[in-house]
């Protein structure tokens, strides 16, 4: 029998299976790096769409906090306008009411009665005078509680000053102002 050597057929083959086994693995290596590069490329535009819309998302918020302060600033502002219409619209109604107040002191004050002092804090009134009789200061108590525009006497002091030979008395009383609205006055 002859004998064939088959070492360098078998040698040969394997070369070429070692070959084909080398480009393949080269093959994926790159094949693996390419992949890995467009796994990043696109990682890397996802992260830069995100920070893109984070940044808009900030200058929306930025505006938004804006437009709060300047909404807060505006509100402020109302208030303060509208405290002032307020005290506008309070002096306007309470205008009249001065010359109500002594209208009704000049139409209260009965004879026998002089008046000295008179003070006003908001709608207290204080009233001092001198009267000849005690009589005389009950009329005008009286008077002050019928009026439309003065109530609510209340007499702090009454004092006989018999030392000047005048005969008069001196009082101290409080009265409080009525307000009346618009509608239902004179």
């Amino acid at each position: 029998m002859a004998r064939i050597n088959l070492l360098p057929w078998r040698e040969a083959l394997r070369k070429q299976r070692q070959r084909e086994l080398r480009v393949a693995a080269g093959g994926m290596v790159v094949i693996t790096l390419l992949l890995l590069l467009v796994a990043h490329m696109h990682i890397a535009g996802l992260i830069k769409h995100q920070e893109s819309r984070n940044s808009f998302l900030k200058a929306e918020i930025a505006a938004v906090e804006n437009q709060i302060k300047e909404i807060k600033d505006l509100e402020k502002t109302k208030a303060k306008l509208l405290a002032r219409m307020e005290v506008i619209q309070e002096l306007q109604s309470s205008r009249p009411g001065v010359v109500h107040l002594f209208d009704e002191l000049v139409k209260t004050v009965p004879e026998g009665v002089i008046l000295s002092d008179l003070q006003q804090s908001g709608k207290n009134i204080k009233l001092s005078g001198q009267a000849q009789s005690n009589a005389r200061v009950s009329a005008y108590m009286r008077n002050i509680d019928a009026s439309e525009w003065i109530g609510s006497p209340v007499l702090e002091v009454i004092q006989s000053r018999d030392k000047t030979g005048t005969g008069f008395s001196s009082f101290r009383m409080r009265a409080k102002q009525i307000s009346k609205t618009e509608g239902s006055g004179e």
